[in-house]
């Protein structure tokens, strides 16, 4: 399979236009093994309970079945498994859990589809997709409004993932896909019944659940067609000077030299996501002005879990300043401390491998030059937090990285 998805995405790269047929055959058994190579074994079981760990004492059995119903047009997703993760700021994230199956399957078809957008994503998309990440985004963004853009349009989408509207996620993918048979796949995750925790069936009309191995290709293709192309197509070319879009999955910040850029692009986004189901949260987007001339108006902006300021270094010069967003630090102080009183039973000697590999991603990610004083403001918290549940808080001390 992998030489057919190298020329895959060669033809895709080449021919824009060009729609895939064939491409439900490529689902083989090779794909299937590399599908479950993919998929993370330790994830929470879905339906029917079986785990990673049960699914591979009979792998082969598994996946030849599985490779049956496809071949015999058989195949039927199970119910997804729906759980409710805490954000940190009292409210929940909705995960849907497939089941071992049906991830194997999804990313065997996840792998195709990335295979032909990566191809057509622009460069303004950094989430989910490979050679990227969270990193990336804030670097290059940190890189581009450094004295380039005096208006900063912070934006939000209300419920992304639950609203995604299916017929239209189902005519983007014509664009590039003619396979009846791959498309009537996809189409059947999407219209897969939801298991909720009190024990209801829901049978979704709009939505990809976040949690299926699916969903951030789709949810990709969705924002490519609904805002990347249409920003760099549309409103780019009518804004008076530059203009710039960052986007990592459903959360986007937009750049302008020119408060009337800014305006005309703020009025048009909110018809241009109801023309696809989506709604901008009003409350939560908003024009920012943000100049390195305009320092003393004192603003910043959230991305990523990052606060954007002016400020002056010590050479003398304008920067834009990065710190640990005051929100964010909340919500990952109290996941910590949640963390913490989950395991306040178990010994320190026990745990702390994993309290050092928690501690070692926060400083990994917030560990920029300028944000010390924001990762040591949060060492310092865990280390209450811990020594209130254990007496030996000095065990853990990772080596901080800014």
């Amino acid at each position: 399979m992998q030489t057919s998805l190298r020329g895959i995405a060669t033809k895709a790269k080449q021919d824009k236009k060009h729609r895939f047929g064939n491409l439900y055959g490529l689902i083989n058994r090779q794909a299937l093994y590399q599908a479950w190579a993919d998929i993370n074994k330790k994830a929470a079981a879905g339906v029917d309970k079986e785990t990673a760990k049960e699914f591979t004492k009979n792998l082969d059995h598994n996946l030849n079945e599985l490779l049956t119903t496809l071949k015999e047009k058989k195949y039927k997703a199970k119910l997804v498994r729906r759980v409710h993760i805490p954000k940190g700021d009292g409210k929940t994230r909705p995960l849907g859990i497939p089941a071992v199956k049906d991830k194997v399957l999804q990313r065997a078809a996840a792998r195709i589809l990335e295979a032909i957008y990566e191809q057509d994503f622009q460069k303004c998309s950094y989430g989910y997709r490979p050679g990227t990440g969270p990193q990336k985004a804030v670097q290059e963004l940190t890189k581009e409004i450094q004295g380039k853009y005096s208006y900063i349009v912070e934006a939000d989408i209300k419920g992304f993932f639950d609203n995604i509207d299916h017929g239209w996620l189902m005519e983007m993918l014509k664009q590039r896909i003619k396979d009846t048979a791959f498309l009537r796949l996809i189409n059947k995750w999407l219209k897969a019944g939801i298991l909720e925790t009190d024990g209801k069936v829901i049978h979704p009309i709009t939505g990809c659940p976040q949690g299926a191995i699916i969903s951030p290709v789709l949810a990709n293709i969705y924002l490519h067609y609904t805002l990347d192309i249409w920003f760099e197509k549309i409103v780019k070319p009518r804004c008076q000077a530059e203009a710039y879009l960052c986007r990592f999955a459903d959360d986007f910040i937009c750049a302008f030299r020119y408060k009337r850029d800014a305006e005309r692009f703020y009025k048009a986004l909110a018809g241009r996501l109801n023309k696809f189901g989506l709604e901008m949260a009003k409350e939560k987007t908003k024009i920012i002005s943000f100049s390195r001339f305009r320092k003393h108006e004192n603003t910043s902006f959230e991305f990523l879990g990052f606060e954007y300021r002016w400020k002056v270094s010590h050479k003398g010069k304008d920067i834009i300043a990065r710190r640990t967003s005051r929100n964010k630090l909340r919500k990952s102080i109290k996941a910590f401390t949640a963390w913490c009183k989950e395991n306040r039973n178990n010994r320190l000697r026990k745990i702390v491998g994993m309290l050092n590999t928690k501690l070692r991603g926060y400083f990994n990610y917030y560990g920029v030059i300028g944000n010390s004083k924001g990762i040591t403001e949060f060492y310092n918290i865990a280390l209450k937090i811990r020594h209130s549940y254990h007496r030996h808080p000095a065990d853990f001390a990772p080596q901080q990285s800014a």
